[in-house]
């Protein structure tokens, strides 16, 4: 019977961290950052982040339009924010970070 309970109990930790795993992160968002736009950007990514507020950032995810917004606030990574790679895997990251360090956050990121 307790062999039983390890193993479920071992499944239920190991769906937990998958799971934990999906979720967007801006520490990662901010590495993306870093290595795919800071160099064609010309800025840091406190700057990238600061050319809208909180709910600047907020409204163009819910509209479906971040990727807009983003090469709006650089055009140099226009490519970049057209990509099948971008809507599919780093949105979500970026826009944690940019929604973490907005200009009405207070927050500064150190990139």
């Amino acid at each position: 019977m307790t062999t039983y309970k390890k193993v479920a109990l071992a499944a239920i930790i190991g769906l937990g961290l998958i799971g934990s795993a999906a979720n967007a992160d801006a520490d990662k968002g901010k590495r993306i950052y870093q290595k795919k736009l800071k160099s064609a950007c010309g800025f840091s990514g406190a700057v990238f982040a600061a050319k809208h507020t909180q709910d600047e950032w907020a409204e163009a995810k819910d509209n479906g339009e971040l990727g807009k917004v983003m090469e709006e606030a650089c055009p140099a990574g226009k490519d970049f924010f057209e990509s099948a790679k971008f809507k599919k895997k780093f949105s979500s990251h970026l826009y944690d970070f940019v929604h973490d360090f907005a200009s009405d956050s207070g927050n500064i990121p150190s990139c």
